[in-house]
C-alpha cells in the first residue's frame, strides 16, 4: 500500500526530531530568474565538481576546489573549449587538482556542450532555467547523452547544486520509495523506471504543493 505524503512527512519529522529540524534541512529551488542569472562558468564549475566527486571522496575534491578553479581558468567555457590536447596533458600533471585524465578531458567536452547552448539559447543558464520541471527526467537524459560523464547522479546533482528543482535518486531515496510502497523494486538507470519514479514525485507534489527537491529530502529522511 502506498504511503501518503502526510504520513511520509510525519515519519520524516519523527526521524529528524521535529518539524523545525526537518524544515531547516530542506533544500529550496531557485526561481527561473535566479537560475538564468548565474554565469555559465558556474554551471561548468559545478558540472566538473560533480564529475570529479563521482566515485571519489567528496571532501578531497571540495578541499582542492580553489586549485581546480585556478587550473581551469575559473571555468571560462570559451577558454576551456579551446584547450589543446597538450594542455590537457599538462593538467594531468597539475598537483592543484585530482589528476584523472579521463575526467580532465570531460571538462573540455562539457565546455563545448555549454557553448553549444550559449549559441542556441543565449546562455547555458537560460537553457537550464527554461526546462520544465514536470519533465525533469528528460533533462537528466539530455545531460547524460550530450554532456560527458553526467549520467548517474552527476547530472542531477549538478542541477540540484545550482538550484534547479529536481529529485535525486540516492540510496536513501530509492530505499524509501520501495519501503513506503511507492515503487516496487526498480532500477534507477532504466528509463522506464525513471518515468514511473517521475510520476510518483508528480503525485506527491500534487498532494503536498512541495518542490521536487523538498520531497526528495523528505523521502530520504524517512529511512
Amino acid at each position: 500500500m502506498k504511503t501518503s505524503y502526510k504520513k511520509l512527512y510525519q515519519l520524516a519529522c519523527k526521524n529528524r526530531g521535529g518539524v523545525d529540524q526537518l524544515e531547516a534541512i530542506l533544500p529550496r529551488p531557485k526561481t527561473t530568474e535566479q537560475l538564468a542569472s548565474q554565469g555559465d562558468d558556474r554551471y561548468l564549475s559545478m558540472m566538473t565538481r560533480c564529475v570529479f566527486r563521482a566515485g571519489f571522496v567528496w571532501r578531497v575534491i571540495d578541499n582542492k576546489w580553489p586549485g581546480f578553479e585556478q587550473a581551469f581558468a575559473n571555468f571560462n567555457p570559451l577558454a576551456i573549449a579551446h584547450y589543446s590536447d597538450e594542455k590537457l596533458e599538462e593538467l594531468a600533471k597539475d598537483v592543484r587538482i585530482v589528476r584523472n585524465f579521463t575526467k580532465i578531458v570531460a571538462v573540455r567536452h562539457n565546455a563545448v556542450y555549454v557553448l553549444d547552448h550559449q549559441h542556441s539559447h543565449g546562455s547555458f543558464a537560460q537553457f537550464i532555467a527554461d526546462w520544465p520541471e514536470d519533465n525533469i527526467v528528460d533533462l537528466w537524459l539530455e545531460l547524460k547523452k550530450h554532456g560527458s560523464r553526467l549520467g548517474g547522479n552527476s547530472g542531477p546533482m549538478m542541477l540540484r547544486s545550482m538550484g534547479k528543482d529536481t529529485f535525486l535518486l540516492t540510496k536513501d531515496v530509492c530505499d524509501a520509495l520501495v519501503n513506503q510502497g511507492l515503487m516496487k523494486k526498480f532500477s534507477p538507470t532504466a528509463q522506464r523506471d525513471l518515468r514511473l519514479v517521475e510520476q510518483v514525485f508528480a503525485d506527491l507534489r500534487e498532494q503536498s504543493g512541495r518542490s521536487l527537491c523538498e520531497l526528495s529530502r523528505i523521502l530520504a529522511c524517512t529511512v
